[in-house]
C-alpha cells in the first residue's frame, strides 16, 4: 500500500438544510483509501452510503472536514477544478445508469471524451473500444430506451471506463438487474480492480463485492466498522 493514500476524509461531515430541518448525513467520517483498493461500503437505507460518494466523486462537497485526493487539498476547490479532477480521475456507474436519453450508446460513452478534449478520431476508437468490452458495440446506434435494464448498465459501465479512470464509484450497481446481469456487472468491476483500478462499491447484496479487500460500515453517518478482507491486488 502507498504510503500517502489516493483518498483521505478528515472529520468529513455533511449536512443538508431544508425547511427549518438539519439532516445530518455524515458525522466525522475519517476515511483512508490507498491506490488500488477495493472498498465495498455498507449499511442500511439513510446511512450515508451514497452522500460518502458523492463526496469521494466531488459531485457534492463537505459541509465540513477535509478531503484530500491524491494529496490535493480538495473540498473547498473551485468548481472548476472538480470538474476537471472528476472528468480525468473518477468513472461512476449508478443504480439507475443516468444516460442520457436523448443521445444514443456511442454518444453516451463519448460524453467524458469530449471534456477531454480528445480528437474525433480518439474518441471514436476508445469509445468502440470500451463498448467492445462490455459487449453492446452492437447497440452502439440505439438509444437507452432502446436497451434492456442489463444492456443499460453495460453502456453506463462503458462511460464509467472511457476515460480509464483511476478511480471508479459504483452506487448499488446491480440493483435493478436480475441476479444473471448483476453478476456480469460484477465481473466487470472485478476485473476493473485487476487492472489496478481503485474500486468504492456500495452494494445491499451480501452476493457481491465478495472479491473486496476492505469492507466499512456506516451507521447514522459515521464509520463504524472497518475490516481487511483480503491482499489489494497489484
Amino acid at each position: 500500500m502507498n504510503a500517502t493514500p489516493l483518498i483521505r476524509l478528515e472529520n468529513v461531515a455533511k449536512v443538508f438544510e431544508g425547511k427549518g430541518l438539519e439532516t445530518h448525513a455524515l458525522t466525522g467520517v475519517e476515511l483512508e483509501i490507498a491506490k488500488g483498493e477495493y472498498l465495498v461500503i455498507a449499511g442500511p437505507s439513510g446511512c450515508g452510503k451514497s452522500t460518502l460518494l458523492s463526496i469521494i466523486g466531488l459531485l457534492d462537497t463537505p459541509t465540513d472536514g477535509a478531503y484530500y485526493l491524491d494529496n490535493e487539498s480538495v473540498a473547498d476547490a473551485p468548481a472548476a477544478r472538480r470538474a476537471e479532477l472528476r472528468n480525468h480521475k473518477v468513472g461512476f456507474i449508478f443504480q439507475n445508469f443516468n444516460l442520457i436519453g436523448d443521445l444514443n450508446v456511442f454518444q453516451n460513452v463519448e460524453l467524458p471524451l469530449l471534456y477531454q478534449g480528445m480528437t474525433p478520431k480518439a474518441r471514436r476508437e476508445r469509445v468502440f473500444e470500451v463498448l467492445e468490452r462490455v459487449n453492446i458495440a452492437d447497440r452502439a446506434r440505439h438509444h437507452p430506451s432502446q436497451l434492456s435494464g442489463g444492456q443499460q448498465q453495460r453502456a453506463a459501465v462503458a462511460r464509467a471506463l472511457a476515460a480509464n479512470p483511476e478511480i471508479v464509484l459504483a452506487d448499488e450497481p446491480t440493483g435493478n438487474l436480475d441476479s444473471k446481469q448483476g453478476e456480469a456487472i460484477m465481473d466487470l468491476i472485478h476485473q476493473l480492480h485487476e487492472e489496478g483500478a481503485t474500486i468504492c462499491l456500495v452494494t445491499h447484496d451480501p452476493r457481491y463485492g465478495t472479491d473486496a479487500t476492505r469492507r466499512i460500515e456506516l451507521l447514522d453517518g459515521a464509520v463504524v466498522n472497518d475490516s481487511k478482507l483480503q491482499a489489494v491486488v497489484g
